[in-house]
């Protein structure tokens, strides 16, 4: 059983390496200029072949060829070969920077409070974010959406904006709810907010809009008959103090009626797909109607389901990390997981997990046949992973939730949009996502072309963070 000093210490060791490893940048502007290669530039457009991108500080100030874009005089030269594809930052649109990947951020799960007490993960969480935020830039990942945390993740925003060595941050802080889960809230400090009633409600969104939450989250979970009247209307009064507070709605609803309601109530961003039943025409109708985003998570379920087996030794616990890009203290956490086989807690999990596998794939069927209905009726879709949650890792998992919204029908030019510009979209940013003059200079580029397969995005050879150009090597795990 791993010991939790050792966990602690593989933690501090990985933040402590990423914080001084490489150069500081100069205060002086900087003028890079990329020429050759192939360019897909977030819009869904054609592809512009040797292209030529000028980045001066942190913006791109020209888009276009040689002739249109004249190099400035002293500035660097890169030459990519007709091989490299230019993208802009992928966008992770819903993450939990309060949750690690693994039972120790989520003990509503499984419990080990004396080997991992929470108090203390969630200290962790909040003061060294930066092994997160190199997994992400090591992952393509240039921007995130927490969407429902502590309200110190309302801090990294700052942070990070203007960071080279860190995502852009939008969050939502705690989440509005009418089920708190008592694990999941610490005595002083909370991330799930009561909905007891609609002033309660409302006192919520004027307390997160005065600390500067991007958004306003809200925990819908299937309602008994019997309080949905009244929850309904709690969650309208919410709804009607964000909009006149100028703050988008997301909501999580993964059955058919309470997303429903959320598209009546006006939600700007769904971050998690329909599961219970097919959606039908008045719930597509209504996301059309509303211009709500659909954000599905394929897979986040299934990162349970391995942990679970992982702790059971039903099966061997692995990573998806092509790129080495998770620190070293997770990457120890999730692989010791067997050596907690006769912890209490697992033995006390009680879980029939063929059956549970089962329920999960029966799910999956049905998320499926929702993103292929979502997306041939137009509604926009964004991607998301739930990163934080049982294994589904911050950075690296957006590789596998892409391949597996392919696998759904989806071709890659789109995915690439909606893991683009649209994610950028539901974060409310609109000089992120794109390659275009004027936008922030966040861009990656791979070796091998990932419109013929989103796999080839797992080939990122660099990538350039506010104008700052890293090779990937530089962000991997020392």
């Amino acid at each position: 059983m791993p010991s939790r000093s050792t966990v602690f210490l593989l933690l501090v060791f990985s933040f402590s390496a990423f914080s001084t490893k490489g150069s500081q940048e100069s205060e002086t502007e900087r003028t890079l200029v990329l020429d050759g290669g192939n360019l897909f530039d977030g819009r869904g457009g054609p592809v512009q072949t040797d292209p030529r991108i000028v980045v001066t500080g942190e913006a791109i100030v020209c888009v276009g060829n040689a002739e249109s874009c004249p190099a400035p005089d002293g500035a660097r030269r890169i030459e990519l070969d007709n091989g490299s594809w230019i993208l802009p930052g992928l966008v992770d649109a819903h993450v939990h920077f309060g949750q690690t990947g693994w039972f120790d951020g989520r003990p509503s799960s499984l419990d080990f409070p004396e080997l991992f007490p929470y108090e203390q993960t969630m200290a962790r969480q909040k003061s060294q974010p930066e092994r997160y935020f190199r997994a992400y830039l090591c992952s393509g990942v240039t921007a995130v959406f927490d969407t429902g945390g502590y309200p110190w993740s309302l801090d990294f925003k700052a942070a990070a904006e203007h960071n080279p060595r860190a995502p852009h941050v939008a969050a939502a802080g705690p989440r509005i709810t009418h089920a708190p889960p008592a694990a999941l809230n610490l005595s002083a400090e909370q991330q799930y907010l009561l909905l007891s009633d609609e002033e309660a409600g409302r006192a919520a969104v004027r307390f997160m809009a005065a600390f500067g939450a991007d958004a306003i989250k809200v925990w819908f979970l299937r309602v008994r008959e019997q309080e949905r009247e009244a929850i309904d209307s709690r969650v309208a009064a919410v709804a009607d103090e964000a909009a006149a507070r100028g703050l988008p709605l997301i909501v999580h609803a993964t059955s058919l009626r309470e997303a429903k309601v959320a598209l009546h109530a006006g939600a700007h961003l769904l971050v998690h797909g329909v599961d219970d039943q097919l959606v039908d025409e008045e719930f597509l109708s209504l996301a059309r109607e509303k211009g709500t985003i659909y954000t599905p998570t394929l897979l986040v379920s299934d990162g349970y389901r391995r942990m679970f087996e992982a702790v059971k030794r039903v099966s061997k616990p692995e990573l998806d990390d092509p790129n080495r890009c998770v620190d070293e203290g997770t990457r120890q956490m999730i692989l010791s997981s067997p050596e907690l086989y006769n912890h209490p807690s697992v033995r006390a999990f009680d879980q029939d997990l063929k059956a549970y596998r089962e329920r999960l794939d029966a799910v999956y069927v049905r998320k499926v046949e929702n993103l292929r209905r979502v997306h041939e009726a137009g509604i926009p879709i964004a991607l998301g992973t739930d990163a934080g949650n049982p294994g589904t890792l911050h950075g690296p998992s957006i590789y596998a939730e892409l391949e597996a919204m392919q696998a759904a029908g989806i071709e890659p030019a789109e995915l690439l949009v909606m893991a683009t510009r649209n994610g950028a979209r539901a974060m409310g940013r609109e000089d992120i996502g794109t390659i275009a003059a004027g936008n922030v200079a966040d861009i990656i580029i791979v070796s091998k072309n990932p419109l013929e397969d989103v796999k080839h995005l797992r080939h990122i050879s660099h990538v350039m963070r506010a104008g700052k150009l890293h090779r990937i090597e530089e962000l991997a795990r020392p």
